[in-house]
Protein backbone atom coordinates (compact mmCIF):
# COMPACT_ATOMS: atom_id res chain seq x y z
CA UNK A 1 0.00 0.00 0.00
CA UNK A 2 1.02 3.31 -1.19
CA UNK A 3 0.44 7.04 -0.88
CA UNK A 4 -1.22 8.53 -4.03
CA UNK A 5 1.10 11.32 -3.35
CA UNK A 6 3.87 9.15 -3.45
CA UNK A 7 2.70 7.95 -7.08
CA UNK A 8 2.31 10.79 -8.19
CA UNK A 9 5.89 11.81 -7.72
CA UNK A 10 7.33 8.92 -9.32
CA UNK A 11 5.36 9.59 -12.25
CA UNK A 12 6.65 13.42 -11.78
CA UNK A 13 10.03 11.55 -11.23
CA UNK A 14 9.87 9.17 -14.68
CA UNK A 15 8.98 12.28 -16.60
CA UNK A 16 11.38 14.68 -15.52
CA UNK A 17 14.36 11.52 -16.06
CA UNK A 18 12.92 11.33 -19.75
CA UNK A 19 13.45 14.77 -20.25
CA UNK A 20 16.72 15.12 -18.74
CA UNK A 21 18.19 12.07 -21.30
CA UNK A 22 16.40 13.83 -24.76
CA UNK A 23 19.31 15.18 -26.32
CA UNK A 24 17.51 17.72 -28.13
CA UNK A 25 16.30 19.52 -25.20
CA UNK A 26 18.01 22.76 -23.68
CA UNK A 27 20.58 22.38 -20.70
CA UNK A 28 18.75 22.97 -17.79
CA UNK A 29 20.63 24.35 -14.64
CA UNK A 30 19.04 23.74 -11.19
CA UNK A 31 20.32 26.76 -8.73
CA UNK A 32 19.49 26.49 -5.04
CA UNK A 33 19.77 29.07 -2.34
CA UNK A 34 20.78 26.81 1.00
CA UNK A 35 19.92 29.56 3.14
CA UNK A 36 17.33 30.49 5.37
CA UNK A 37 17.19 33.83 5.60
CA UNK A 38 14.61 36.12 3.85
CA UNK A 39 13.00 39.61 2.83
CA UNK A 40 9.64 37.95 3.77
CA UNK A 41 10.30 37.24 7.13
CA UNK A 42 12.73 38.76 10.10
CA UNK A 43 15.67 39.88 10.03
CA UNK A 44 13.47 41.37 6.67
CA UNK A 45 16.79 41.31 4.29
CA UNK A 46 17.78 39.34 1.71
CA UNK A 47 20.39 36.54 2.33
CA UNK A 48 23.75 37.01 0.78
CA UNK A 49 22.92 33.82 -1.17
CA UNK A 50 20.02 34.64 -2.40
CA UNK A 51 21.89 37.46 -4.32
CA UNK A 52 25.04 35.23 -5.39
CA UNK A 53 22.32 32.88 -6.65
CA UNK A 54 20.60 35.89 -8.58
CA UNK A 55 23.86 36.77 -10.63
CA UNK A 56 24.55 32.86 -11.07
CA UNK A 57 20.94 32.55 -12.54
CA UNK A 58 21.06 35.99 -14.97
CA UNK A 59 24.75 34.25 -15.79
CA UNK A 60 23.29 30.75 -16.97
CA UNK A 61 20.35 32.66 -18.90
CA UNK A 62 22.45 34.69 -21.24
CA UNK A 63 23.61 31.68 -22.71
CA UNK A 64 22.02 29.95 -25.66
CA UNK A 65 19.04 27.23 -24.99
CA UNK A 66 19.65 26.97 -21.17
CA UNK A 67 16.28 26.60 -18.97
CA UNK A 68 16.78 27.44 -15.28
CA UNK A 69 14.79 26.59 -12.18
CA UNK A 70 15.78 28.31 -8.91
CA UNK A 71 14.49 26.44 -5.86
CA UNK A 72 14.67 28.65 -2.82
CA UNK A 73 15.00 26.90 0.51
CA UNK A 74 14.48 30.31 2.45
CA UNK A 75 10.81 29.83 1.78
CA UNK A 76 10.85 27.20 4.55
CA UNK A 77 10.94 29.96 6.99
CA UNK A 78 8.47 32.55 4.94
CA UNK A 79 5.78 31.17 3.20
CA UNK A 80 2.85 29.30 5.56
CA UNK A 81 2.62 25.20 5.31
CA UNK A 82 5.79 24.85 3.65
CA UNK A 83 7.58 21.89 4.99
CA UNK A 84 10.32 19.30 4.54
CA UNK A 85 9.91 16.27 6.92
CA UNK A 86 12.99 14.96 8.72
CA UNK A 87 14.68 11.91 7.01
CA UNK A 88 13.87 8.90 8.90
CA UNK A 89 16.91 6.61 8.24
CA UNK A 90 15.53 4.02 6.85
CA UNK A 91 18.91 3.44 5.28
CA UNK A 92 20.32 2.26 8.81
CA UNK A 93 18.19 -0.76 8.58
CA UNK A 94 18.70 -1.42 4.93
CA UNK A 95 19.04 0.54 2.26
CA UNK A 96 16.25 -1.37 -0.10
CA UNK A 97 13.94 0.36 2.89
CA UNK A 98 14.79 3.51 2.03
CA UNK A 99 12.60 4.43 -1.69
CA UNK A 100 12.86 6.41 -4.19
CA UNK A 101 11.20 8.65 -3.89
CA UNK A 102 10.87 8.69 -0.44
CA UNK A 103 7.72 6.60 0.94
CA UNK A 104 7.94 8.14 4.82
CA UNK A 105 5.54 10.79 3.96
CA UNK A 106 2.61 11.56 4.21
CA UNK A 107 2.06 10.33 7.02
CA UNK A 108 -1.83 11.56 7.43
CA UNK A 109 -1.85 9.47 10.80
CA UNK A 110 0.27 11.65 12.19
CA UNK A 111 -0.67 14.84 9.77
CA UNK A 112 2.64 14.92 8.42
CA UNK A 113 1.58 16.20 4.61
CA UNK A 114 2.76 18.55 2.24
CA UNK A 115 5.65 17.45 1.46
CA UNK A 116 7.65 19.54 -0.58
CA UNK A 117 10.14 17.02 -1.26
CA UNK A 118 7.87 15.44 -3.36
CA UNK A 119 8.32 18.57 -5.94
CA UNK A 120 12.02 18.78 -5.22
CA UNK A 121 12.73 14.90 -6.63
CA UNK A 122 11.87 15.62 -9.88
CA UNK A 123 13.39 19.06 -10.26
CA UNK A 124 16.71 17.34 -9.23
CA UNK A 125 15.77 14.38 -11.78
CA UNK A 126 15.15 16.90 -14.59
CA UNK A 127 18.60 18.98 -14.22
CA UNK A 128 21.57 18.62 -16.11
CA UNK A 129 23.47 20.60 -13.62
CA UNK A 130 23.37 21.46 -10.04
CA UNK A 131 25.09 24.56 -8.23
CA UNK A 132 23.99 24.69 -4.55
CA UNK A 133 25.05 28.79 -2.99
CA UNK A 134 24.46 28.60 0.49
CA UNK A 135 26.40 29.81 3.97
CA UNK A 136 28.20 28.85 6.88
CA UNK A 137 25.56 28.13 9.62
CA UNK A 138 27.62 27.58 13.14
CA UNK A 139 30.26 25.62 11.23
CA UNK A 140 27.77 23.78 9.25
CA UNK A 141 24.92 23.93 6.34
CA UNK A 142 21.84 25.92 7.19
CA UNK A 143 19.08 23.39 8.92
CA UNK A 144 16.59 24.33 5.37
CA UNK A 145 19.69 23.08 3.43
CA UNK A 146 20.36 19.66 5.84
CA UNK A 147 16.49 18.88 5.19
CA UNK A 148 16.91 18.71 1.92
CA UNK A 149 19.89 16.82 1.79
CA UNK A 150 18.76 14.01 4.65
CA UNK A 151 15.73 13.34 2.48
CA UNK A 152 18.05 13.13 -1.05
CA UNK A 153 19.91 9.97 0.65
CA UNK A 154 16.99 7.54 -1.69
CA UNK A 155 18.77 8.91 -4.61
CA UNK A 156 22.13 7.22 -3.35
CA UNK A 157 20.92 3.50 -3.80
CA UNK A 158 17.49 4.20 -3.23
CA UNK A 159 14.82 1.13 -4.15
CA UNK A 160 12.33 2.33 -6.40
CA UNK A 161 10.11 -0.80 -6.34
CA UNK A 162 8.85 -0.44 -2.93
CA UNK A 163 6.97 -4.13 -3.49
CA UNK A 164 10.20 -6.15 -3.45
CA UNK A 165 9.80 -5.01 0.33
CA UNK A 166 6.27 -5.28 1.01
CA UNK A 167 6.45 -1.77 1.99
CA UNK A 168 8.44 -0.65 5.31
CA UNK A 169 9.71 -4.77 5.89
CA UNK A 170 12.94 -4.70 7.49
CA UNK A 171 12.76 -8.22 7.32
CA UNK A 172 12.54 -8.28 3.84
CA UNK A 173 14.69 -5.55 2.56
CA UNK A 174 17.40 -6.89 4.92
CA UNK A 175 17.16 -10.61 2.99
CA UNK A 176 17.55 -8.30 -0.30
CA UNK A 177 20.71 -5.96 0.91
CA UNK A 178 22.43 -9.65 1.44
CA UNK A 179 21.38 -11.42 -1.35
CA UNK A 180 23.07 -8.28 -3.02
CA UNK A 181 21.72 -4.98 -3.56
CA UNK A 182 22.78 -2.83 -6.63
CA UNK A 183 22.80 0.33 -5.11
CA UNK A 184 21.47 2.59 -7.99
CA UNK A 185 22.57 5.92 -8.24
CA UNK A 186 19.58 8.26 -9.44
CA UNK A 187 20.96 11.13 -9.98
CA UNK A 188 24.49 10.15 -11.36
CA UNK A 189 26.21 11.69 -14.29
CA UNK A 190 24.71 15.29 -13.82
CA UNK A 191 27.45 18.56 -13.35
CA UNK A 192 27.69 20.34 -9.86
CA UNK A 193 29.19 23.07 -8.64
CA UNK A 194 29.25 24.77 -5.11
CA UNK A 195 29.77 28.15 -3.92
CA UNK A 196 30.06 28.43 0.01
CA UNK A 197 30.33 31.58 2.25
CA UNK A 198 31.19 32.88 5.55
CA UNK A 199 32.37 35.53 7.90
CA UNK A 200 34.45 33.34 10.00
CA UNK A 201 35.27 29.64 10.64
CA UNK A 202 33.65 27.01 8.61
CA UNK A 203 33.60 27.86 4.98
CA UNK A 204 35.87 25.31 3.84
CA UNK A 205 34.94 22.66 5.59
CA UNK A 206 31.10 23.05 4.22
CA UNK A 207 32.56 23.39 0.89
CA UNK A 208 34.35 20.07 1.06
CA UNK A 209 31.31 18.21 2.79
CA UNK A 210 28.84 19.42 0.11
CA UNK A 211 31.60 18.17 -2.69
CA UNK A 212 32.46 15.00 -1.23
CA UNK A 213 28.24 14.35 -1.16
CA UNK A 214 27.53 14.97 -4.49
CA UNK A 215 30.14 12.78 -5.53
CA UNK A 216 29.26 9.92 -3.67
CA UNK A 217 25.91 10.97 -5.43
CA UNK A 218 27.82 10.36 -8.62
CA UNK A 219 27.52 13.78 -9.52
CA UNK A 220 30.54 15.16 -11.66
CA UNK A 221 32.07 18.51 -10.27
CA UNK A 222 32.13 21.05 -13.01
CA UNK A 223 35.55 22.45 -12.19
CA UNK A 224 37.02 25.26 -13.84
CA UNK A 225 34.32 25.34 -16.26
CA UNK A 226 31.95 26.48 -13.49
Amino acid sequence: ELPLEWLATRRAIQAAERKQRDRRSPARFLVINGSARSDQSCPGEMSKSHRMADLAIRALEREKRTEVDFLDLSLLTSQYGRTIHPCKACVSTAMPLCNWPCSCYPNHAMGQVQDWMNEIYPRWAAAHGVLIVTPVNWYQAPSVLKLMIDRLVCADGGNPDPSRTGGKDPQRAKELELAGWDYPKHLAGRAFAVVVHGDAAGVENLRRMLCDWLTDLELIQAGPSA
